[in-house]
Formats: C-alpha cells, sequence, structure tokens
C-alpha cells in the first residue's frame, strides 16, 4: 500500500486485519454451504431454492475475493488453508446434512444474520478511521441483508 494510502487507516491494522481475516473465513464457508446446497436440495420449490442458493454463493465468492484484495492491500496474509477458515470462523460451517429446502433455508438465514452481524461490528470498528475499508465492507452488508431478505422470502412463499 502506498505512503499516503497507510495515512488514512486510523485504526490498528492488526486487529483489522485479524477481522478482515475471520471475515473472510466466513464468506469462504458460506460460499461452499450455499454452492453445496444447491446441489443437494430437496424437495418443495427445489429448483427455485437451488437457483437462489447457488446465486448467493456466487456473490459469496465476490465477498471473499474483495476481502482478499484489502487483506494484501493493507499488508496483511488471507487464511491460506482449509483448517484455518473453520478455525478462525465467526459464523462457522452448516453442513446440509439435511438437504429439504425449508431447513436450508433456515440454515443460511442463520448464517446471513451472523454475516449482518459481523459486517456492522467491522463498519463500527472503521467507520471515520478507514474510508476504503468502510466502502467495501458497506457494500457487502448491503448485499448480506439482501440475502438474508431473499431467503426470508422464500421462506414465507413456502408456508
Amino acid at each position: 500500500m502506498g505512503t499516503k494510502g497507510k495515512a488514512i487507516v486510523g485504526v490498528d491494522v492488526k486487529k483489522l486485519l485479524e477481522m478482515l481475516n475471520k471475515a473472510y473465513a466466513d464468506e469462504w464457508l458460506a460460499y461452499y454451504q450455499y454452492w453445496v446446497g444447491s446441489k443437494v436440495a430437496c424437495g418443495r420449490m427445489r429448483g427455485i431454492i437451488a437457483g437462489e442458493l447457488a446465486e448467493h454463493a456466487a456473490e459469496e465468492l465476490k465477498h471473499a475475493e474483495m476481502l482478499t484484495q484489502r487483506i494484501i492491500t493493507l499488508g496483511g496474509i488471507p487464511l491460506l488453508t482449509p483448517e484455518d477458515l473453520i478455525k478462525e470462523t465467526n459464523c462457522g460451517y452448516d453442513a446440509p446434512s439435511d438437504p429439504d429446502t425449508v431447513k436450508l433455508l433456515k440454515q443460511n438465514i442463520k448464517g446471513e444474520q451472523c454475516a449482518i452481524e459481523t459486517y456492522k461490528k467491522l463498519l463500527d470498528f472503521v467507520k471515520g478511521n478507514d474510508p476504503i475499508t468502510y466502502h467495501i465492507i458497506l457494500e457487502i452488508l448491503e448485499d448480506e441483508v439482501e440475502h438474508e431478505e431473499d431467503l426470508e422470502s422464500l421462506l414465507s412463499d413456502m408456508k
């Protein structure tokens, strides 16, 4: 990162990198949870639910890429192993062991709610102190709120 770019980061960069890496772990695990869930989904509205899960998977992977770029720009290294992802995650990984579409929706709503909390904390941490990270996190948070809304709407449609 350039000299002036470093100068505008008004927070503890080590702590920020730790928080970003934990969010990065969440995104990778969310990507996989959505992706595999889209493959094994069965039950009511399977086609619609699988399509929505696949779409969310792609967006979670995009979030991981955004976080990776910011981690590297700040002089950090993204988590490098699957074991580190599991170890560092905020939200965990909830394997879609029951592929019923209702269960998958509920499982992923829970994940989105955790992501919303995670990004709200990150946003509060950098607010007024790191405008670049703030912008990135705000964009991701907007997506996560939309994901929760999408999933809750689908669940409501199934009732």
